[in-house]
């Protein structure tokens, strides 16, 4: 007997196979018209994170120069850019981008960023026209009484022809002088100017008359352009480009020479020298990390979506119960049913990712200069789609739409077909393998975050997240069915609604797991942004204390002298209400000195025997950490800065914090000829050590001297610490003191400082020093937009199954108005509906999030327990304003389910 397989048998299986599915793809078809309501639903789940994904590929495509855009973006008119790097050979990439020293080492030349075009056109042929181009120039401008030091100049002869393709003009005329300046429509926008209009810079030294609106497409951020002759005096900006015009087109061996002389060339040229290799060598690729990060995000992301539309194809499988029914009658089997069902989420899905690949790119097109100009900052190359990323895009929608209708499948396979063609219900069958699956994935999602916490690996801590979310989705219906217990406890209503969440465990259950999973992942980071933000409030050091103003000014010693006290102390009670001000005086080095300074020497018996620097092995760090003179914030080990000033007493409360006691002690120890510090480690018996060190190129040389005065200590928690040295100190140093500004106290109003800066102005260029207690306001915006995000999933998914369930339990309320149900019985019955979704799922999502927040903190700081320098660990800090309005949302979701619903139940005549 021949064990040759027959191939007729082969090919008729297959035939099979694709009439099954040609079969069911019909009636999925059919069923997409036939059921409006429930097709619109799932394709509206599916639709929007595929026009959300499309969008940004297709901007991100966009965005992306091609090697020709870019050449033509960057030279315009010109044969080549030049950029001077170095005084040796390089080697470079074929765009310019990056570049690498050839041979020894050498020191490259301090002269290089005053490179002259006349140097840069003795590198080139004969004939060659240069003109340079220097970005990033800054530029402070006077906005009525607040100047703006955010923008940046672009230096450039744009009358040049060299010069006439690098930027667009919008309106007006380029510069052509000095007083001129285009700005670009940013900045006219954001200082609200017209042609014509006047320009002051920051300290008031000159302006410019603005006589065009230009547009450089690569940087659409605020900025302006100056002609050469107009740029400011203030020092910056990057190293000027050289775009060069040749006689002939740019040559290997030209190209090869420039290289020699350590320049960056970049130019259209056909075959590059071998000094050139392929562009990509120096780009930073994508890590295994962040790929792993993404795609587990997108797992998330994915999971979220299903658990979403799971419902939806949980109660069209209910609904179709007569029809598959049939459909096993007339011969179909186990996985013909599955098909059937199978190909309702291949239909959507298909549909789904048209519809939203379409509006995607539609979208992306239409918002095109916006996203421009707001997000990117700079033209795209052109229209165009990113082929590769869309048909992904489209794949995992139909993978979405698929998954999402696996379960429901395989619940109908198992479906009872008498019950199905007699209308009736089958009892769920909920094996245990479930329950058991889902702890495994729980606790081994819990081991693999922990894994992750201790290897500091995101993609690790992802992925433990996304198996433990997978485990308490698959525990979910168990944990529904044992809620459902206490039904029997409770009025009519939420035991009806806990009976039919029981019942229908296919479509509550993942609407209670979506809302769960969101919720999830808002407590755990929110959890992890609090606890962040309480570390770093336990790490910050104020520079400034509470109240406290200085006032220093700018380019000392070349700035003018500080006002006088008759001159500052009018806008001071004004605008700040200070009571006090004091000089504040400065000791610094004689005229033949370069450089001095001052600091206290630490005691030997009281200093850290360890440096933070240190590599230090296992009993070393255990030594380092019990040792009592190395505790405190790691910057204590890297040697601390101190900031001199010669006072009396007056400025000192001012610059401490110091309170009256302690201001009396510490200035009875100035007065006698003494020094006040802010650290106490530092005194010994009521005196301490200070060094004066100065440094000098000159034939004097520098030396160093160290005196022994009496000292006080002033403790507090500043971030900045204070030497304030008696007139008798100075005198006995012989160093010089000088008048650089004024301390005072005054109202923290962030408001009432500008007005007190802008008063100030008049009087020269000075900077104001307050405390900034507002580095917390993104972490507070974070933490309101993780709670958006659930709250807005909590709801959908709420609204989701409640309208399912009132779709399936028509029967049920005709049942309540046959019996003499009021009215109101189905608004409560719906409220209760929307209530099991979300408070159980927010309930779920809170413990799991707060658990898996606690694993990770616990584990992470397992790593700083053994850390040198010490590090402080994070706390457990829950983020009450999260969880606030996580509270919320179940009963904004039930009012709204209650709100929306019909009060009059229906009555239906049944024929058995």
């Amino acid at each position: 007997m021949s064990d040759q397989v027959d191939p007729r048998l082969g090919k008729a299986r297959t035939a099979e196979f694709i009439g099954s599915w040609r079969s069911a793809l019909r009636i999925a078809r059919r069923e997409t018209r036939r059921a409006r309501g429930r097709t619109a639903l799932v394709l509206s789940m599916i639709i929007l994170p595929v026009l959300a994904l499309t969008f940004v590929a297709v901007s991100v495509d966009m965005s992306r120069l091609t090697p020709a855009e870019k050449l033509d973006r960057t030279l315009a008119d010109a044969d080549a850019q030049l950029r001077v790097v170095r005084n040796a050979p390089i080697r470079q990439s074929a765009d310019g981008d990056d570049w690498w020293p050839v041979g020894e080492d050498v020191e490259e030349s301090e002269a290089l960023a005053k490179v002259s075009a006349e140097q840069v056109a003795a590198l080139l042929p004969a004939g060659s026209r240069v003109l340079p181009v220097t970005h990033w120039v800054p530029f402070p401008v006077r906005d009525g009484d607040r100047v703006r030091d955010h923008l940046n100049a672009t230096v450039v002869d744009l009358t040049d022809p060299l010069g006439h393709g690098l930027a667009r003009v919008h309106a007006g005329r380029v510069p052509a002088g000095a007083d001129e300046v285009a700005v670009n429509p940013a900045t006219r926008r954001q200082l609200d100017l017209d042609l014509g209009d006047q320009v002051a810079a920051g300290n008031n030294s000159r302006s410019w008359t603005v006589v065009g609106v230009v547009e450089f497409p690569g940087r659409l951020s605020p900025g302006v352009a100056l002609h050469p002759t107009g740029s400011p005096t203030t020092t910056g900006g990057t190293d000027p480009d050289f775009l060069v015009d040749l006689p002939t087109p740019m040559t290997t061996e030209l190209f090869r020479q420039l290289n020699e002389q350590g320049v960056v060339v970049t130019a259209r040229i056909a075959e590059p020298p071998p000094t050139v290799v392929a562009d990509g060598r120096f780009d930073l690729a994508t890590s295994g990390e962040e790929i792993g990060s993404g795609l587990l995000v997108a797992g998330l992301g994915l999971l979220e979506v299903v658990l979403l539309v799971g419902p939806a194809f949980a109660v069209g499988v209910r609904r179709r119960r007569r029809d598959l029914a049939l459909v096993s009658v007339a011969g179909g089997d186990a996985a013909q049913l599955r098909r059937v069902v199978l190909a309702d989420g291949v239909i959507l899905g298909c549909i789904g990712a048209a519809i939203g690949i379409a509006l995607g790119v539609a979208v992306a097109f239409a918002t095109r200069p916006l996203v421009e100009e707001f997000i990117v900052q700079h033209r795209f190359g052109g229209y165009r789609v990113w082929p590769a990323a869309l048909v992904v895009i489209g794949l995992v929608a139909v993978l979405a739409g698929v998954l999402a209708a696996l379960a429901p499948a395989w619940t109908a396979a198992r479906e009872d077909v008498v019950a199905g063609l007699a209308g009736r219900r089958t009892p769920p069958v909920r094996p245990r393998r479930w329950l058991v699956i889902g702890v495994l994935l729980s606790v081994g999602g819990v081991g693999v975050a922990a894994l992750g916490a201790v290897v500091t690996s995101q993609a690790t801590i992802l992925a433990g997240l996304l198996l433990g979310e997978l485990g308490l989705v698959f525990a979910t219906p168990t944990l529904v069915g044992m809620v459902a217990r206490a039904g029997r406890f409770l009025p009519l209503a939420p035991r009806i609604a806990l009976r039919d969440a029981s019942r229908n465990r296919s479509s509550a259950a993942p609407a209670i797991s979506a809302v769960m999973a969101a919720v999830a992942g808002s407590v755990a980071l929110g959890l992890f942004l609090a606890s962040e933000q309480a570390r770093d409030e336990e790490r910050f050091r104020p520079m400034v204390p509470e109240g406290s103003v200085l006032v220093w000014a700018d380019q000392w010693p070349e700035a003018p002298s500080p006002p006088t006290l008759a001159e500052i102390t009018g806008p001071a009670r004004e605008h700040l209400g200070a009571r006090t001000i004091a000089p504040l005086v400065s000791a610094g080095c004689l005229p033949e000195h370069e450089e001095c300074q001052f600091s206290p020497v630490l005691p030997a018996e009281r200093a850290c025997p360890w440096q933070a620097e240190q590599t230090l092995s296992e009993a070393d760090r255990r030594r380092a950490r019990a040792d009592d003179r190395c505790q405190g914030l790691p910057d204590a080990y890297y040697g601390p800065y101190f900031q001199v000033a010669v006072d009396d007493g007056s400025a000192l409360p001012i610059l401490t914090g110091a309170g009256p006691e302690e201001t009396a002690a510490a200035t009875a120890v100035l007065r006698a000829g003494g020094v006040v510090v802010t650290d106490p480690r530092y005194l010994l018996n009521g005196h301490l050590e200070l060094r004066y060190q100065e440094s000098s190129d000159g034939p004097l040389g520098g030396h160093t001297r160290s005196v022994t005065v009496p000292g006080h200590a002033v403790d507090n928690d500043l971030g900045s610490d204070w030497i304030l040295l008696s007139q008798a100190v100075t005198d006995r140093l012989g160093v010089v003191t000088r008048h650089v500004g004024w301390a005072m106290d005054g109202t923290p109003d962030p408001d009432r400082h500008e007005e007190f800066t802008a008063a100030m102005r008049p009087l020269g260029s000075f900077s104001v020093e307050t405390r900034d207690d507002s580095r917390h306001g993104g972490t507070v915006r974070m933490l309101l937009l993780l709670a958006g995000v659930s709250a807005v999933v909590t709801v959908g998914a709420a609204g989701i199954a409640t309208g399912l369930a009132a779709a399936e339990g028509r029967a049920d309320l005709s049942t309540l108005a046959a019996v003499g149900a009021s009215p109101g019985v189905r608004r409560l019955l719906s409220l209760c509906q929307a209530g099991v979704i979300a408070v159980l799922g927010s309930l779920l999502g809170i413990i799991a999030g707060l658990g898996a927040a606690l694993i990770i903190l616990f584990f992470t700081n397992r790593q700083y327990a053994q850390a040198w320098p010490i590090e402080p660990p994070y706390p457990f800090v829950v983020p009450w304003l999260t969880l606030g309005v996580l509270v919320v949302v179940p009963l904004v979701a039930m009012l709204g389910a209650a709100l929306f619903t019909r009060s009059r139940l229906p009555v239906e005549r049944r024929l058995d």
